[in-house]
């Protein structure tokens, strides 16, 4: 008992968020309301204009034109006493006129009113699919400005390709809901209201009986029930479905990237097999919803048609029985059957509402998302970096495992600190608590006297500039890239800036100059050219701090000559921290901090530390051992 209320508990729980989502998705509508109320009115017109030139053509036609007939109203009728005197004047009128000129009227009528209809279906139209690309566009800013504001730390638990999955894939969905669930939603909506009405005024007249009406009550939950079982199946596939195309795109971001060492490998065959697994799964889950929305159609139809036969089979006795007007008859049936349609489509919205509610969730997952570095209020504009930096007792750990621990380093300006240690001991860690890439679990991280945590974000990054062993490049010109962070720097400071990091020569022989576009990642340059355009980046920016991770790793002898000369020219009159595995290009740093164990083994000069059995000299030796 106690296990049956609690699943009857979590059932309206998980309908109570369902509904919170529905209304937080038609939220994005909001700021573009105009479209939407101007959309709904175009809709109105186009369906109230089709659908009375449809149903008021009928019932002359077929009496009079076709069938040579006088259109006659029943003796006793349901109407009230004044609508059935406008009724009778409307049937005399219309019956005093020759058929031939009533059926030019008719003619005549129907073409203008249809092509009022169709300007009105265009205006619809166009205003819905505006709205539905509004919405995705603002959506996916959302999504960018939301993501681009987390911090390090959700990045590192996340997938690329998923991220790009909820701003493309995702997002697309939610359009196709905007621009045809929310436009079905309306347009049927209207078409039934109307339709509906139109079936009353006729069984009023013409005194059809009632009980007819009572089959749409039988239709009704009929067609319901299935559509609610395949449209809460359809949602967990469509969850299925992007999760899947988050893999596909994981494989595609990891294989073109590394496109080298799988043709190094030669794993083409292997990438293949992987892609067309991946890609067969998803086409299996998509198979599994075209399937439910597939069946939707039919089994709505045949329910709708079952009752519509019996419906005919009645008032197909009336006919003969009671002499039933013909065109009202044929009028009768019209609206019958027109509200077969709007039912299947409002079905149908049902299922697509559903695809959408699966991705919303998703992206509304991003969107609540908060960022581990906030700003503080009212915190401190940073003017420049005059004194020093201080490390005062900070520790960090990721989840439970601790990386830093009581960390204290003092750093006067003009210092270069070399950072060294076997990997894994927090040397990237350390350096990337002073731009508050991360922030530590305990003590804190203070320049000029200023915890940075009291400190504007973007006042405390404008001080630092940063080049890190895996140089990141965009796929611009070089002249954008070396300008990423001052964009207002002109073309003299920009060569400038090229010249002091060694790049000048290798971008003059380049057949566009400086207005060479370097692919994705810089592809198209050497390590050594890719890091020097780094460099002149950091140059650019001018910071009086310098973080420098590794930054003449993985390459040759030439290009680490013409590197780390870049990289002299680049520390000189700065604060710099240098995180060096080499240990032959932190020798005249100011002091050497030697890492173990996430904490402060030794630390003073190159000097001091050779000359005593210290971490330093053992793996300096070890490393220059071989050497004449």
């Amino acid at each position: 008992m106690i296990k049956y209320v609690c699943l009857i508990q979590e059932t309206d729980i998980y309908k109570m968020r369902r509904f919170r989502d529905y209304i937080r998705f038609i939220g994005f509508i909001k700021p573009h309301l105009w479209i939407f109320i101007v959309a709904a009115g175009c809709m109105m017109v186009e369906t109230v204009v089709g659908k009375a030139a449809s149903i008021g053509a009928i019932i002359p036609s077929v009496t009079i034109v076709l069938a040579g007939k006088k259109i006659i109203l029943p003796h006793q009728s349901n109407m009230p006493e004044f609508i059935e005197d406008i009724a009778n004047k409307a049937v005399n009128y219309i019956n005093s006129l020759d058929r031939l000129h009533l059926l030019y009227l008719i003619i005549y009528g129907i073409l203008i009113l249809f092509l009022v209809k169709e300007i009105f279906t265009f205006l619809q139209g166009y205003l819905t699919r505006n709205l539905s690309l509004k919405v995705v566009r603002d959506v996916r800013n959302q999504l960018y400005n939301k993501l681009i504001s987390l911090s390090l730390r959700f990045f590192s638990k996340r997938r690329t390709p998923q991220l790009v999955s909820r701003i493309t894939y995702d997002a697309g969905v939610i359009q196709n809901a905007v621009a045809e669930g929310v436009r079905d939603l309306i347009s049927e909506s209207i078409q039934l209201i109307v339709l509906f009405i139109s079936l009353v005024i006729i069984m009023v007249a013409f005194s059809i009986p009632w009980w007819f009406v009572l089959v749409f009550l039988v239709i009704v939950p009929l067609i319901a029930y299935p559509v609610r079982r395949l449209g809460k199946r359809l949602r967990s596939i469509s969850r299925d479905a992007q999760e899947k195309m988050s893999d596909i795109n994981s494989i595609l971001y990891e294989t073109f990237s590394g496109i080298r060492i799988v043709k190094a490998f030669d794993m083409t065959s292997y990438e293949k097999e992987r892609f067309r697994k991946n890609n067969q799964r998803f086409y299996r889950i998509m198979l599994k919803s075209a399937k439910r929305l597939a069946a939707i159609n039919p089994l709505t139809e045949y329910i709708s048609i079952c009752a519509g036969v019996t419906v005919v089979y009645f008032v197909g006795r009336l006919i003969i029985t009671r002499g039933l007007d013909p065109g009202a008859f044929t009028a009768f049936l019209f609206c019958l059957f027109e509200m077969i349609r709007p039912f299947k489509k409002l079905s149908n919205v049902h299922l697509i509402n559903q695809r959408a509610l699966a991705a919303a969730d998703r992206i509304f997952n991003i969107l609540d998302e908060q960022p581990d570095i906030k700003e503080k209020k009212g915190a401190l504009e940073l003017p420049g970096f005059k004194d020093k930096v201080e490390f005062r007792n900070v520790s960090f750990r990721y989840e439970d495992t601790y990386v830093l621990k009581d960390i204290n380093l003092e750093v006067q300006k003009g210092e270069i600190i070399a950072i060294v240690g076997k990997s894994g001991v927090g040397k990237t860690t350390l350096v990337n608590l002073i731009p508050r890439f991360y922030d530590p679990t305990a003590g804190g991280i203070f320049i000029d006297g200023n915890n940075i945590k009291d400190i504007k974000l973007a006042s405390l990054r404008r001080q630092i500039g940063i080049v890190t062993q895996e140089t990141i490049l965009f796929n611009d010109t070089i002249r954008a890239n070396i300008a990423y962070g001052n964009v207002e720097a002109d073309e003299i400071e920009i060569k400038r800036a090229a010249e002091a990091a060694n790049a000048i020569e290798f971008i003059q022989r380049l057949p566009d100059g400086f207005d060479t576009l370097i692919g994705d990642r810089g592809v198209r340059l050497s390590g050594g050219e890719r890091q020097r355009i780094a460099i002149a980046r950091a140059i650019l920016k001018n910071p009086p701090i310098l973080i420098l991770d590794e930054a003449t790793s993985q390459l040759d002898t030439e290009s680490e000559r013409l590197v780390q000369s870049a990289i002299n020219h680049l520390i000189k009159g700065r604060t710099a921290f240098i995180i060096a595995h080499r240990l032959s290009t932190v020798k005249h740093a100011s002091r050497i901090v030697v890492l173990d164990k996430g904490e402060i083994a030794e630390m003073g000069t190159h000097k001091e530390l050779m000359q005593r059995d210290s971490i330093y000299r053992r793996v300096y030796e070890l490393q220059f051992k071989d050497t004449p």
